[in-house]
């Protein structure tokens, strides 16, 4: 299996680059993961596909404003940081730019001085380790001087920052969205679970891995880098009575869905626990833990493009997506949904 095979040809007109108006107001493609028969919808009518006893799995991981720019106090040249993983100690691993003008002792200062970064390691790939030196809260800190990291494909400006984060967000520590969970409205999450549908929470904090393409031709030799999960053992009872009863158990986003088999394929249940998973789901992976996934569209050649090919075949997907092209639906964080099941 060959990372060509998750290629296909997208107008770059069809990548989304600002969000709709109304978060729910997005295009939708019911997808029959065995018969590859689709349907277009309206997300917010996704409620008509959803059953009592259904059970919703949505990742509330918050996005942190994570990309800085700032300047090396002794040269005054700008640097790019964003601030990928907490190691703790005020250590952070990062992502920066331009890479090679750092080395271990450099500092980087950030709104005169407010937040300074100290290199203290360097590794591949632009990956940093940095100490952070500050006064006060972090996170304040921040807000005050941090953006939202938007993928490299988004060139608007973001007008609201908090569209970039789903409604649901709580658990501070992403990188980057989950961004399946960005068509919900807390409107429509209310009238989910007035349809006797249950909603639960898993966190993973979105990292590294959602930057990196894939740089192998051969799939079963790319390296995922790790994210940390959670699942608290209340979600955890739910979803194995759930199971026990053969109700559904549906995944919204790439992130719920690699938590929930992370965890299924270490202990064959759902359990309270938490830790980092690397696990990389590509075609011929069994799925234990989920029935259908609700996503967006991916990129070419992405670990994510072969993640929903897995849930269905390569074939069935690529044919979506050349459906989806063709009937002008958008592409991407900011772009439309499917729901595959």
């Amino acid at each position: 299996m060959t990372t060509s095979d998750f290629d296909y040809q997208l107008p770059e007109d069809l990548i989304a680059q600002t969000p709709l108006k109304n978060r729910d107001y997005s295009k939708l493609m019911i997808v029959d993961k065995n018969s590859g028969k689709t349907q277009d919808e309206t997300f917010k009518n996704i409620i008509n596909y959803l059953n009592k006893g259904d059970v919703l799995v949505l990742n509330d991981t918050k996005v942190i404003p994570a990309r800085l720019i700032g300047e090396k106090i002794d040269t005054k040249a700008t640097i790019e940081l964003l601030l990928l993983k907490e190691l703790g100690e005020n250590k952070w691993e990062c992502l920066s730019k331009p890479a090679k003008r750092l080395k271990v002792g450099t500092i980087i200062s950030f709104g005169d001085g407010l937040l300074k970064a100290e290199v203290i390691e360097k590794f591949d790939e632009g990956i940093t380790h940095v100490k952070l030196i500050y006064q006060g809260i972090l996170m304040e800190i921040l807000d005050k001087l941090g953006t939202m990291p938007l993928p490299p494909y988004i060139h608007e400006k973001l007008a609201d920052q908090s569209r970039y984060q789903t409604v649901y967000a709580k658990n501070i520590g992403s990188a980057a969205a989950p961004t399946a969970g960005l068509h919900f409205t807390k409107e429509l999450l209310e009238q989910i679970k007035n349809k006797g549908v249950i909603i639960e929470y898993v966190t993973l904090h979105v990292g590294l891995g959602t930057f990196r393409p894939v740089e192998v031709e051969d799939v079963t030799k790319h390296n995922m880098h790790s994210e940390f999960y959670r699942m608290s053992k209340e979600t955890a009872d739910v979803l194995n009575l759930a199971k026990k009863e053969g109700r559904k158990i549906y995944a919204v986003g790439t992130t719920s869905t690699r938590t929930l088999e992370t965890i299924m394929t270490k202990y064959n249940e759902f359990k309270e626990c938490s830790g980092n998973t690397n696990i990389f789901i590509y075609p011929g992976y069994e799925f234990k833990a989920i029935d259908g996934l609700i996503t967006n569209f991916h990129l070419p050649k992405s670990t994510l493009l072969m993640l929903v090919s897995a849930f269905t075949t390569k074939e069935i997907m690529l044919n979506a997506y050349k459906e989806a092209i063709n009937k002008q639906y958008r592409f991407f964080s900011f772009g439309d949904a499917m729901f595959i099941k």
